[in-house]
């Protein structure tokens, strides 16, 4: 196989994975040869290969096949140059500028940046606004207003669309910056491999050398001390340096359950935002912009009226599910070449719709009474008595009475160890309440929408 040959597969690699993930991670590739039907390529490091190896490999395969090469699997390995330019041992300090600069252009690239999560394909409602709001003035690229910013919120809400529309537009708006962007296994997995490679320095020199980190999915170095370790470490570095700082979880700091007290306070030193569950407009929103762009995809085909209403009503879980269940719509359609009509969507979606059926957990609904009272979690199912706690807590229960199917004991388990006459005590107090306390009437119907999406 020439270069020729590979240039032309480079050609076609782009159209595939999109200029971003193309200039980040095929670029770099260069080709050392074709023998015995396996294609190698030299890399900069062996963090780089190992992402390659699984994201783009069979991309790579299957091109160079297209173009005639005779290629069974693809390898990657460390190129010379770049093996023996790297020190088994850490450089003097006065080195450490020079090194630090040449580290971070080798090893920078993070994960890839999907290129559909842009800030122009998020769907903007009041369960997420805030939280579009503040990644917008991250994304400006300004001073630093608020440092780090820390978005939460449950599967499929918008958090790493927003992550990703982040970095887009900086790296848009201020192509000199230095970006990073990966998800906390990712960040676990190079200082764990820096450890074993004895290049800890090299790891070090390599975070804190960036303009903006951004970590997704958190709370997956919960329990992990020595990760922990570092993540505290590179945070107060870029902190100190007003380099900007952007973290994702599936929940707020002070309820991730093995995080470190001194990494939860940090975190929440800088602006929490919660992505609410979707309400019935955010989703309709979200499936009139997807049906605008499959209908540039499915030319001819028609949707009744009411369909997407029925979607937007029944599928509450998450906004991936709805999304894909569009997806098999549309695709299902047009196979058959039939109009999409609210008969035809229930009968395509049938396992969705019976899955989708909303079932609250206790512990949900916990949540977000604490959340909406401002209370801890941890005092929602405690001893304490102090009416600020106890009220909200029989809120709690009276939810957890009328929106699960769990009996008056298994509430009672939920809630400390609480007997169910407690429990029953709890309900009825909140249903006498009701009839008089206009504005308990209105918390509870606030928070029966917000957990029935």
């Amino acid at each position: 196989m020439t270069n020729e040959t590979w240039g032309q597969v480079r050609e076609e690699l782009i159209k595939r994975v999109g200029k971003n993930n193309y200039v980040t991670w095929i670029e770099p590739l260069k080709l050392s040869g074709l023998k015995n039907g396996v294609a190698r390529f030299e890399v900069p490091t062996i963090f780089f290969g190992d992402w390659v190896q699984r994201n783009y490999a069979d991309h790579i395969r299957t091109q160079l096949a297209n173009a005639g090469a005779a290629v069974e699997r693809v390898e990657f390995s460390v190129g010379q140059a770049a093996a023996e330019s790297r020190p088994a041992a850490p450089k003097p300090a006065a080195a450490k500028p020079a090194r630090t600069r040449a580290v971070a252009d080798e090893e920078l690239p993070g994960a890839p940046l999907d290129p559909r999560f842009t800030f122009d394909s998020f769907v903007v409602g009041k369960p997420n606004e805030l939280a579009h709001a503040a990644a917008r003035r991250v994304a400006e690229g300004g001073p630093v207003t608020f440092n780090p910013l820390f978005l939460y919120g449950g599967v499929g809400l918008g958090k790493t669309h927003l992550m990703h529309a982040i970095a887009h537009e900086l790296q848009s708006r201020r192509p000199d910056l230095r970006v990073l962007y990966l998800s906390a296994e990712q960040f676990m997995y190079r200082f764990v491999q820096a450890l074993r490679e004895r290049q800890v320095m090299d790891f070090k020199e390599l975070f804190r050398s960036v303009d903006v980190l951004m970590v997704d999915d958190v709370q997956f170095i919960a329990g992990k001390d020595s990760t922990q370790e570092e993540f505290f470490h590179t945070f107060n570095a870029l902190v100190d340096q007003n380099k900007q700082i952007v973290i994702s979880a599936d929940r707020a700091p002070g309820e991730i359950k093995d995080l470190e007290e001194r990494i939860k306070s940090r975190l929440q030193c800088g602006l929490v935002v919660d992505l609410h569950p979707t309400d019935y407009e955010l989703r309709l929103g979200i499936l009139q912009q997807k049906v605008d762009f499959y209908r540039s995809q499915y030319r001819g085909l028609v949707i009744a009226g009411g369909v997407l209403e029925f979607l937007a009503h029944r599928i509450t879980t998450n906004v991936r599910v709805l999304e894909g269940a569009l997806t098999r719509l549309f695709a299902f359609a047009s196979l058959v070449g039939r109009e999409i009509t609210l008969d035809l969507t229930q009968d395509c979606l049938a396992d969705i719709l019976r899955s989708s059926d909303r079932k609250l957990s206790i512990e949900e609904i916990q949540r977000k009474v604490a959340e909406h009272y401002n209370i801890r979690l941890s005092d929602m199912i405690g001893p304490k008595r102090l009416r600020t706690i106890a009220r909200p807590r029989q809120v709690a229960m009276y939810l957890a009475k009328q929106l699960t199917p769990r009996s008056l004991p298994e509430i009672g388990r939920r809630f400390g160890g609480r007997d169910h006459t407690t429990i029953m005590h709890g309900v009825r107090k909140i249903e006498e309440l009701m009839t008089t306390d206009s504005q308990l009437a209105d918390d509870l119907q606030l928070l029966r929408r917000l957990l029935q999406g």
